[in-house]
């Protein structure tokens, strides 16, 4: 992979802990921010004291609520100026591009998307490189460039296999590098998701944490000792050989009975499609259901109670302490939330803690937040690996 070419100021390993602590944790005192990382006040004090000459940790302001006192005057609590870096982060699908600008800090403060009128590579890094073009005009100091897209990608640069796309072997990076001078880094879109929650969302500051995601796809990843597990089968599509129900439906897509089979929007799509002879959208499809439609219905409770299986086992066996569902086909769960709960006591042991679920409803624009993040995570990590 291409690494960032403009990275943090020249850290030592404990002033790039100090910094991502406070990144990712702040604003906070020093004696919090020295709790965490386990040194003395001394010690603090010494790492501390170039970054905040440097510019790149800031003092608040007095009068923030949690400045604390000691030895008699307040000591003011350190933060990072989120708004010195600007990243932009694209997510790719069939049809789109989807492309927001964040701070360092993963806030949202620009979006743009444009249709895609082919998947052939080059012309795809020409959409980039365009979008690139018009972010910079309003953020002329950005710093790097993340993409997620479905499928593989290989050393964060090349996409080995992206069905969604037709893609084998496309490099990616060099493509939008070229076209934006900017460095890139791409990965599975799931994966830079799991990134994003990790460090600034849902799981920021858990020790164990997965991301199960539906909607046209299924992915799954798992955050172990606070870093994200990475495979070379991020993006595989396991999914489709993840049995949930061996009886289930037989789709064009999965084995039968699996998690994509069950779960995901062109699979619910195609149950009610096989079974009426309407195409019907998936909202439509959760709303039928939600009126009592009884093919509707029973696809949707189908659907719901594979969901609440695949919590379950996902709980029994990497024992997160929270579960992130994200995506765009959670509004399942809106309609069929208690198919969903029996699902998962039904398969959890009678006296195993209560799952911590949250569910979210992730645009394409989450996605792209999270490819963002993969360039903020190579710029304050000094490296291509999270």
């Amino acid at each position: 992979m291409t690494a960032l070419a403009a990275s943090w100021l020249p850290l030592s390993p404990g002033e790039r802990a100090v910094a991502i602590e406070v990144l990712t944790h702040g604003p906070l005192s020093r004696s919090e921010l020295a709790r965490r990382l386990d040194l003395s006040a001394g010690s603090l004090t010494r790492l501390t004291k170039p970054l905040i000459e440097s510019g790149l940790l800031v003092e608040v302001a007095e009068g923030a609520a949690f400045a604390e006192v000691r030895q008699g005057r307040p000591s003011q609590p350190l933060d990072i100026v989120a708004e010195s870096r600007t990243f932009v982060g694209f997510k790719i699908t069939q049809d789109m591009v989807y492309g927001v600008v964040t701070t360092l800090r993963s806030d949202i403060v620009a979006r743009r998307d444009r249709p895609l009128s082919s998947n052939d590579p080059d012309e795809v890094a020409d959409v980039l490189g365009e979008l690139t073009d018009e972010f910079a005009r309003d953020f002329p100091g950005l710093v790097g460039i993340g993409i997620g897209l479905g499928g593989r990608a290989q050393d964060r640069s090349v996409v080995d296999e992206s069905a969604f796309l037709g893609w084998h072997d496309v490099p990616l990076a060099r493509l939008v590098e070229e076209r934006t001078g900017l460095p890139v880094v791409v990965e599975n879109d799931v994966a830079a998701l799991v990134e994003a929650e990790s460090w600034f969302g849902a799981g920021r500051g858990l020790d164990r944490f997965a991301v199960l995601t539906i909607g046209a796809g299924l992915g799954y990843g798992l955050v172990n000792g606070g870093k994200r597990i990475a495979t070379a089968e991020d993006g595989v599509g396991y999914g489709r050989f993840w049995i949930v129900n061996p009886h289930g439906p037989l789709t064009p897509d999965g084995e039968r009975g699996s998690a994509v089979s069950l779960l995901t929007i062109p699979s619910i799509r195609y149950q009610i499609r096989a079974a009426t002879g309407r195409d019907v959208s998936y909202d439509e499809i959760l709303a039928l259901a939600a009126e009592g439609e009884p093919m509707a219905a029973r696809v949707v409770d189908e659907a719901a109670r594979a969901l609440g299986t695949l919590v379950a086992q996902i709980a029994n066996f990497a024992m997160p302490q929270k579960i992130l569902l994200a995506g765009e086909g959670v509004g399942l769960v809106d309609v069929a939330g208690p198919a969903v709960e029996e699902a998962i006591v039904a398969n959890r042991h009678p006296r195993s803690e209560p799952v911590n679920l949250e569910t979210r409803v992730a645009d394409f624009h989450d996605w792209a937040r999270g490819a963002a993040v993969l360039a903020i995570q190579v710029l304050v990590l000094g490296s291509g690996d999270a």
